[in-house]
């Protein structure tokens, strides 16, 4: 899947990755593309930061310029228009196109898209981008960015400018420009909402759904008010057993084919998309986390998404390698940490079957400045993700990073309440993390770190309802309360959602050891191996707990607590970490031909090749 939009695809795009014209500007002496002296050259969608943007500086640059020149092969015709899209560039960006202002954007995770077609004159233009970038800056999202000159303890090198791919298509003035996704099991249908730029009267938007080639439904409705509103009926077997083959689970991750066609009054196609969906449906109910209406135990991994070489940015192969091997090691789920990753990598989850806990990169100042920033650009993440079947939940806020007084002061308080109610707006099918750690005022699920040494004491901790109660009164993980405003935890799931951090560093690694970081040390792979199998284990038995998430997927810097090197290299034989994750229970069932963990009917119907 090289497509950067993976849900609203078109045959026809024009990739603008690859080399731009590259300058600093650190004393903002240019203000205008054409007085700027691009002196290098970068490789786009590298932040200049890393080794593969080909410059690879890490010193504090707050003002980055970027320019290319931009071949669309024919000139568009009348009435077609000429949209760029930016994947990410953080943190605030100006466009300008033949050098004219064409538009501004402000958020470093969130993609966003200009109408270029008025500032064009012909088949060829040249392309500028100005991004700001504050290093110190405090109040805005910046999930794991450091703030010092140099990476330390948990926080990593910046990312800085376009991160992202760049890319434009042409389209007919009135073409399809959103899509909304959602199933609704009870009534086994599935509901669309579609948007369509400059509509006209008489416009239709046909929907062909379909799995394996095998027509699910064909609809057909007129577009009225530039909206389409459908909700699909699906043939329903009925019994679980002829609806769980249709149904979407990471051990069996059925998607259902899209294609939709936007025709005009006279019937002439105006716009085709391919996208896809599933029928999946994720709830909590009492103490449970429900997938597809029946009680499911997720088993997370914490996947923070760096590449020793690119950073924050990898291309499609390596995010399909990630997810790989996310289930090589017996984990069904991912938190995210910090970080909205490439909705390519969402789209593998969604193929290979991986639940994902989707979180907000957070600020760690609070001021009007972060309320402001972060509701607007968790407003536009949620948008952008929330018709993947492979989202599960939503995690706005992270371990009080960005609202530090919140025990104390009621109007941060508020505000973690009020992301929690907007996210519920937003998208109210899934269920929402109010503070996902600790200090939790709020949330649908109750979410624990705890990262004990001592793994025995989980079951003391968290190994019955009553363990559970009294802990979430009185222990204080982290030195710090686990609920606060009178937030009621009763009749919710409980979840471990960060432990372990078992560091193994190798002796070779390029990181002095006495720098390297984790909450408990291995000797080597075998003592690796026991304490995984001692911390699980533990958890395991804590039948009250209905997931967890181990930190974490990979070494990533100076952290070094990774199951996986930085370069994807297993630090213990991965079937024996794959049967550790499972438990005994799961890991019975599962054979050495099936490393996914797939359900026999869906490891015989793709017929993979491990």
């Amino acid at each position: 899947m090289e497509y950067p939009r993976p849900q609203l695809r078109r045959a026809q795009w024009q990739s603008l990755d690859g080399a731009w014209q590259f300058a600093y500007d650190d004393a903002a002496q240019w203000t205008q593309p054409g007085d700027v002296d691009f002196d290098r050259q970068i490789q786009v969608p590298y932040a200049p930061e890393s080794q593969a943007s080909g410059i690879a500086i890490t010193d504090f640059h707050p003002r980055l310029w970027y320019a290319r020149r931009v071949e669309l092969g024919q000139t568009p015709r009348a009435g077609q228009r000429v949209v760029l899209h930016f994947g990410a560039v953080d943190y605030s960006a100006t466009v300008w196109v033949n050098g004219q202002q064409v538009g501004r954007h402000q958020g470093g995770h969130a993609p966003f898209q200009l109408d270029v077609t008025a500032a064009i004159d012909g088949g060829v233009f040249q392309l500028a981008l100005l991004a700001e970038d504050d290093p110190a800056d405090m109040h805005k999202p910046r999930g794991k960015q450091d703030w010092l000159a140099e990476p330390h303890a948990i926080w990593y090198p910046r990312t800085t400018g376009i991160w992202r791919s760049v890319w434009l298509e042409v389209l007919n003035a009135s073409h399809v420009s959103s899509l909304r996704w959602t199933a609704d099991l009870n009534a086994w249908q599935i509901q669309l909402t579609a948007s369509v730029a400059q509509p006209q009267p008489g416009q239709r938007l046909q929907v062909h759904l379909a799995i394996d080639g095998k027509t699910l439904s064909r609809d057909d409705c007129e577009v009225l008010g530039g909206q389409v509103a459908r909700s699909i009926l699906l043939p329903d077997p009925g019994i679980d057993s002829a609806r769980d083959p249709l149904s979407w689970t990471p051990e069996h991750p059925q998607l259902i084919d899209a294609t939709l066609v936007l025709v005009d009054a006279q019937g002439q196609v105006l716009d085709t998309v391919q996208s896809y969906t599933a029928m999946r449906d994720v709830a909590v109910d009492g103490n449970r986390f429900m997938l597809n209406a029946r009680p499911y135990t997720l088993r997370m991994v914490l996947d923070q998404g760096y590449w020793p070489k690119s950073l924050m940015t990898a291309t499609s192969a390596e995010l399909k390698h990630d997810v790989e091997m996310i289930k090589r090691l017996g984990f069904n789920g991912a938190r995210k940490h910090q970080k909205s990753e490439d909705p390519r990598w969402l789209y593998w989850c969604d193929v290979l079957g991986l639940c994902v806990w989707a979180e907000m990169p957070s600020a760690y100042g609070f001021s009007d400045a972060t309320v402001d920033r972060v509701a607007d650009e968790w407003k536009a993440l949620v948008q952008r993700d929330l018709s993947h079947p492979c989202v599960v939940a939503w995690v706005p806020i992270n371990e009080s990073w960005g609202v530090p007084e919140l025990p104390r002061a009621p109007r941060q308080v508020d505000f973690v309440q009020a992301l929690y109610h907007l996210t519920r707006a937003l998208d109210g099918t899934r269920p929402v993390i109010g503070n996902d750690g600790w200090e939790m005022p709020c949330g649908d699920i109750v979410a624990i770190h705890d990262y004990t040494n001592q793994p025995a004491e989980f079951v003391e901790r968290y190994g019955s309802a009553e363990a559970v109660a009294h802990s979430l009164a009185h222990e204080r993980p982290c030195r710090r309360k686990m609920v606060i405003a009178d937030y009621d935890t009763r009749n919710r799931p409980v979840m471990l959602t960060e432990f372990g951090g078992i560091a193994l560093v190798p002796h070779n690694h390029e990181h002095d050891q006495r720098k390297a970081w984790g909450y408990t040390l291995a000797s080597d792979s075998a003592d690796l191996l026991d304490k995984y199998r001692s911390f699980i284990g533990y958890v395991h038995q804590c039948s009250p707990l209905s997931g967890f998430c181990y930190t974490q997927l990979t070494d990533t810097f100076l952290e070094q607590n990774g199951l996986l090197t930085e370069d994807r290299q297993p630090k213990a034989d991965l079937a024996e970490l794959a049967k550790i994750t499972r438990g005994a229970a799961v890991a019975q069932r599962i054979g050495p031909d099936n490393p996914f963990g797939y359900h026999p009917y869906w490891l015989a119907k793709t017929a993979r090749q491990f």
